[in-house]
């Protein structure tokens, strides 16, 4: 069966593996139409899937609509020679210091996605993957019980707390739009909650790896927030992210419009975090500062990954432990 995949946000972290991940099988008949504006990525993340014939980029912003009507003419001029039409959104306002920035985030986020999924719906594409975020459970992060689960109901901050939760209460409602465009039988897919990705492959060093990592590298220091003298994450490969969306995407029983996270169980401290990166980049006394404070961060962040993994056959395959190797590795060369 050969697939076309629609793609936005193609040259952002999510984006960028999923092409690597679609082409990895040379013998494949399936196609790329992928575009980014370039936001926070470059075309460089790509460089190497560029020139295969089977990926098409297009520099276009999903908030411009004459933009978006070329990209939706090409979809509909090709979809007739492939068996199933895929959209995925990963286009998203995502870094941290634009989590507090209602408009920059609604405008994305919020009324981009829900364009994307209507152009979808359009073009009669079988599937759409709303890429979500886990920052939707807010100050509900955690339970002994395994990680919450998608169902269990959440605990919000509100602006009288911090701006920050504009994000994750622009990505619920996208679920909201998923779900109904499910549920009305308009199209099938899912919304996907990440927990904490990182990647070998960051262009600038916005998440708490990289810029640990670099900062060792840079400074011979690291300074976290305050928040970090208690906070405890569990961190996501960006291959077993899009891993993840390719086996939802490939799984059609589980595109009944519900969400899913997608998570490790590797938890781990900020501190003991930065003093791993340490260890492995051969600093024996890191020296690690503190200054500034993020209101309204949950303490810990601990996801139940029970319903993909019974659902689908994911499972992480990329551990805590050779994703810094990978990373520490790609940073410091040069």
């Amino acid at each position: 069966m050969s697939k076309l995949y629609a793609i936005s946000g193609v040259t952002g972290m999510t984006g960028n593996e999923l092409v690597r991940q679609i082409l990895s099988d040379k013998e494949s008949k399936d196609h790329i139409l992928g575009f980014d504006n370039f936001y926070a990525s470059s075309i460089d993340t790509v460089a190497d899937c560029i020139d295969d014939e089977r990926f098409e980029f297009f520099e276009y912003d999903i908030n411009n609509k004459e933009q978006m009507a070329d990209f939706e003419s090409r979809v509909n001029a090709v979809k007739s020679q492939y068996d199933e039409v895929i959209y995925i959104n990963c286009a998203a306002v995502v870094h941290t210091e634009h989590f507090y920035h209602v408009y920059e985030t609604y405008e994305t986020n919020v009324a981009g996605m829900n364009e994307f999924l209507q152009q979808a719906i359009r073009v009669g594409a079988q599937k759409y993957i709303n890429c979500s975020t886990s920052e939707v459970y807010s100050m509900n992060s955690w339970n002994e019980n395994g990680g919450v689960k998608e169902s269990d109901f959440l605990t919000m901050a509100v602006a009288e707390h911090s701006q920050r939760t504009s994000y994750a209460t622009g990505k619920l409602l996208t679920e909201f739009f998923m779900k109904d465009a499910v549920d009305t039988g308009k199209i099938k897919g899912c919304s996907i909650r990440f927990a904490n990705v990182y990647s070998k492959n960051e262009r600038f060093p916005k998440h708490i790896i990289p810029f640990i990592i670099n900062s060792f590298r840079d400074n011979g220091k690291v300074v976290l927030l305050e928040n970090s003298r208690k906070n405890k994450r569990t961190f996501l490969n960006n291959y077993d992210s899009c891993s993840a969306v390719l086996a939802l995407a490939n799984t059609d029983s589980a595109l009944d419009g519900t969400v899913y996270n997608v998570a490790t169980d590797e938890e781990i401290s900020i501190i003991d975090l930065a003093k791993l990166c340490a260890s492995k980049m051969g600093i024996s006394d890191p020296v690690i500062e503190f200054d500034g404070y993020r209101e309204s961060d949950p303490e810990r962040r601990l996801l139940s990954t029970e319903k993909i993994r019974t659902r689908t056959s994911w499972k992480p395959a990329v551990d805590l432990e050779k994703g810094l190797d990978e990373c520490i590795t790609n940073y410091l060369k040069g």
